[in-house]
């Protein structure tokens, strides 16, 4: 493991790479490296190892491989979100319909990346979930729904062509139904273009908004329906019969 002690430089995006394969980590070290805004803090080779390095370094964003021996990388996310809710996690799979991705998602990370994915891809991403987005993209993410949808609560208890969904007959928690009643027509809005996959761009575009009112409305969005992220509020919208 090598890693350097945490510094005060708001323009920089601090990373922590997490895989049991030194070559995979020295690979994306020297990609990451050469970009301007981004700092490699940390390395780790296990799940446990990242936990820890995690709390020391407070990395604002981990790459988190899923197969590891001893503490594999969806028990570590989820450990690692419980205690440090600021740490924005991608994790990286094989395959871009791993079971794992999904399982990786619902601990609370905030995307995932493919481990052949090209350099700018993965900088791509790392400064996505660093601004607050989801590293998931919208073939993706329905992909994702359409696969493992079934498995969330509620899931498939909204008809096609229904009624306005959340609000008839779903197994949604209570609670969960008044957050969603809490909201305002364009916070629904939102909520149901997060839950398609659309960037901030893509929503303005839609809702003919400045990007800046849509990441607005996204805050309320979250805040209200008390939601880490937006994978979450993607979660949350299926969950609710939305999409």
């Amino acid at each position: 493991m090598t890693d350097t002690p945490p510094r005060d430089q708001a323009a920089s995006i601090r990373v922590l790479l997490v895989d049991d394969q030194n070559l995979i980590r020295l690979g994306m070290r020297m990609v990451l490296e050469s970009q301007p805004g981004i700092e490699v803090v940390g390395e780790a080779g296990d799940g446990r190892e990242a936990i820890d390095t995690v709390a020391r370094l407070r990395p604002d964003v981990v790459l988190m491989d899923v197969r590891m021996p001893g503490l594999d990388g969806i028990e570590a996310t989820r450990a690692i979100v419980a205690a440090n809710p600021a740490s924005r996690i991608i994790i990286l799979t094989t395959f871009d319909l791993d079971e794992y991705a999904f399982a990786g998602l619902n601990a609370g990370a905030s995307g995932f990346l493919l481990k052949d994915a090209q350099p700018n891809e993965l900088v791509a991403a790392i400064r996505a979930v660093a601004s607050g987005d989801a590293a998931v993209s919208p073939r993706i993410t329905r992909k994702l729904l359409e696969l493992f949808g079934p498995a969330l609560p509620g899931a498939g208890a909204a008809e096609p062509g229904g009624p306005t969904p959340g609000a008839h007959g779903t197994d949604l928690d209570p609670a969960d139904a008044a957050r969603l009643a809490s909201l305002t027509e364009r916070e629904h809005e939102v909520l149901v273009a997060m839950a398609e996959g659309l960037t901030n761009t893509e929503i303005a575009a839609r809702l003919f908004l400045s990007e800046s009112t849509v990441k607005t409305h996204v805050g309320r969005v979250l805040m209200k329906l008390e939601l880490r992220d937006r994978v979450q509020a993607v979660i949350f919208a299926y969950s609710a019969g939305l999409v």
